[in-house]
């Protein structure tokens, strides 16, 4: 009995140590990444080069890396990172030259098994299990995140009408 007493006493001190040091040592997050980081859509769609949007969010702000790179954010995130950070607005980098990409379903080929769907991360696709999928053009970001779970192959990537 007195073994479990001790050790459920270290166990409250080392909790209450640990709860004390957290509140009063400073954070190691930068605010201004996290400032950088809301702004950005959240899509996770790595078309800036980055593994998602925080990663981006530290270039910006630790590396000098550009604010035009974030495909889905658009003009309207750019032009909002240029104000925060005091920069100049910039051109939108597009990786295709033919322009914004979009994705495109094959409905003949589409067997309806949600994959797509659900690696989407704005949900630009639409479709129910079992039935056909369609893309909203509008909301696709080009991001071909939807393009490697379809089983059958029946998405592609097209120029943006």
């Amino acid at each position: 009995m007195n073994a479990v007493l001790t050790i459920a006493l270290i166990a409250l001190l080392a909790g209450l140590a640990l709860s004390y040091a957290y509140r009063s040592l400073p954070s190691r997050s930068n605010g201004l990444v996290e400032r950088v980081n809301k702004l950005l859509p959240q899509t996770q769609c790595a078309q800036c080069g980055y593994p998602g949007c925080r990663p981006y969010a530290a270039a910006v702000v630790n590396e000098n890396a550009a604010i035009n790179l974030c495909t889905p954010g658009g003009e309207h995130v750019m032009r909002e990172l240029a104000g925060l950070l005091g920069r100049d607005t910039l051109p939108l980098a597009s990786e295709a030259p033919q322009g914004r990409l979009v994705a495109q379903i094959d409905e003949d080929l589409c067997i309806g098994c949600t994959h797509c769907r659900s690696a989407c991360p704005v949900d630009a696709i639409i479709g129910s299990h079992q039935l056909m999928h369609s893309i909203i053009e509008a909301e696709c970001t080009g991001c071909e995140l939807c393009v490697a779970p379809c089983p059958v192959d029946c998405i592609s990537m097209r120029s943006a009408a």
